[in-house]
């Protein structure tokens, strides 16, 4: 599933940088923390892998 939006890309991104230990978790905040402890290392690259080209800023539900 790609990200939506391109905060979303950005806090995957984050999360999964700490999840694979180049980043500290406590680093982490918001979003980003929740999704790392929340969804895997593969759900996360996808998010994370996901073109910003075109994506709003944020998006509301």
């Amino acid at each position: 599933m790609p990200a939506k939006s391109a905060a979303q890309q950005k806090a995957a991104g984050a999360a999964l940088s700490a999840k694979r230990g180049d980043t500290p978790k406590s680093k982490l905040k918001g979003a980003s923390k929740s999704m790392a402890e929340s969804m895997t290392e593969k759900q996360l690259e996808e998010f994370a892998h996901t073109s910003r080209k075109g994506k709003p800023e944020h998006v509301r539900n």
